[in-house]
């Protein structure tokens, strides 16, 4: 997100009453940043093939359904995991022919259901793929269908985020003693079987481990089409992983820079032979998303000035939890939304929940903050504010697209589009900002419900 475009939008949700007393904690989604981020992705990859790709948007990353619609509009289709993302994918409009089904678990319904539908399936492994002779059997579909491979290369800095290493849960392992062999004759067995996955790993994974495990399922591609006689496998989704910058405002690394350097190592996957399919996720959205909270207490213990807010682990799940892994930045601002100034203190930035390490962050050098200023933390764009942690019933957050139109029409942040409820205001003369509601903050009403409110007397009749 553009950092002038937040500080406007951040102005403008305390004017318009987004953030308030009642309202102490809602997030926030650039959609001219979004679109942005879209048309990089797409234009990197046109510069170096004119190869078919599919820009499938890993919709774990943001399981919202006015997001997805945004995404769809602007050229991408969709990665699931689970019947609950299809059914958010297929309600944002997104056709089942630009849609993907990748997990590790697939019911025999889920895999029905999909060739039923036309949508490409990664089978995870050979047992799977033994499910998939039965149902291709019995029904024909028009389902791409392919297989996931582990090239096991090694971690990134994220353990648990990184799928590629020895004993990952993910994909047929091909360093395993006799796998790569079972494998191709497993692929030579099924003529349907036309497309090959793998996914290195995301967040922590530099590029170049990225480009070899590409470049493995590349060279496994070809001994499979050579021991075939034709080109059996024609498409290889390669995934997404790009990681993030959460240190600064940049988008660093590129998909500029991961296309070409694909290009450099495997340039057989761009000479047109092969379709291609990307699962980017964290990537697209992190950049936009900023959550705003509320100070509503300060205090000092241990001689350490406390900043209590309104966001925490409700929100910041992975990073309360495993901040050395997962650090967010966290900017200042005053009661009217404006970046607050001063004396930079060393102070810790606390959320709302019942435990000592609900922390946003520890020893950070802040201006000093004050009751009812407001705090930022931005890059949420993807895995926070979607991901709501019901830790002590706290409610999840209402979230809200917004636009930028500058005064004299130039310059501005693109359509708005991303829901319903249209807030206009003005901005110092700078701008002025629209929001559109994403999803609505959730009730309490909401809460008991889920909670088994309707159930109240199941346990003591």
């Amino acid at each position: 997100m553009a950092s002038s475009r937040r500080d406007l939008a951040v102005r403008a949700s305390v004017d318009q009453g987004l953030l308030s007393p009642a309202e102490p904690v809602v997030a926030l989604l650039d959609t001219a940043g979004i679109r942005a981020s879209a048309a990089a992705l797409t234009g990197a990859f046109a510069a170096v093939t004119d190869a078919p790709v599919l820009h499938a948007f890993a919709v774990k990353a943001c399981p919202l359904v006015p997001v997805l619609r945004l995404l769809h509009e602007a050229g991408l289709g969709a990665e699931v995991a689970s019947p609950g993302e299809l059914a958010l994918a297929r309600a944002a409009g997104i056709p089942t022919a630009r849609t993907v089904l990748d997990s590790p678990a697939k019911t025999p319904d889920e895999l029905r259901q999909a060739l039923a539908l036309g949508i490409a399936v990664n089978a995870d492994n050979l047992q799977e793929l033994a499910r998939l002779d039965a149902l291709v059997a019995a029904a024909p579909t028009a389902s791409p269908l392919g297989i996931r491979v582990n090239p096991q290369i090694g971690a990134g800095s994220i353990g648990a985020l990184s799928t590629a290493t020895a004993t990952s849960k993910f994909g047929v392992a091909l360093r395993d003693e006799g796998a790569r062999k079972t494998l191709v004759q497993a692929c030579l067995e099924r003529p349907w079987l036309t497309r090959l996955h793998t996914h290195t790993g995301s967040q922590g994974v530099p590029l170049a481990l990225m480009a070899e495990g590409v470049g493995e399922a590349y060279a496994l591609a070809e001994e499979i089409n050579h021991a075939a006689g034709r080109q059996q496998i024609d498409t290889l989704d390669i995934g997404g992983g790009l990681p993030v910058d959460f240190h600064s405002d940049e988008e660093n690394p590129t998909y500029a820079e991961y296309a070409r350097l694909l290009a450099d190592t495997v340039p057989g996957l761009f000479d047109g032979r092969y379709g291609l399919v990307t699962e980017f996720g964290r990537s697209l959205l992190a950049k936009h998303g900023t959550v705003l909270a509320r100070v509503e207490y300060t205090k000092t213990s241990g001689g350490r000035p406390i900043a209590v807010t309104h966001a925490g682990v409700q929100v910041a799940t992975r990073t309360v939890y495993a901040p050395e892994a997962w650090p967010l930045r966290v900017l200042a601002y005053d009661s009217g939304g404006r970046p607050r100034t001063g004396e930079v203190t060393v102070q810790d930035v606390a959320g709302p929940a019942c435990f000592a390490g609900d922390l946003l962050a520890t020893g950070r050098e802040l201006p000093l903050l004050h009751p009812g200023d407001v705090v930022a933390v931005p890059d949420t764009g993807a895995y926070y504010f979607a991901h709501p942690y019901a830790y002590n019933s706290l409610p999840r957050p209402g979230v809200h697209g917004f636009t930028v139109t500058e005064k004299d029409g130039g310059g501005g942040a693109g359509d708005g589009g991303a829901g319903d409820g249209d807030r206009d205001g003005g901005n110092g003369g700078d701008g002025t900002v629209t929001f559109t509601t994403v999803r609505e903050p959730q009730t309490l009403a909401e809460i008991v419900a889920e909670s088994g409110g309707a159930h109240a007397d199941a346990l003591v009749r």
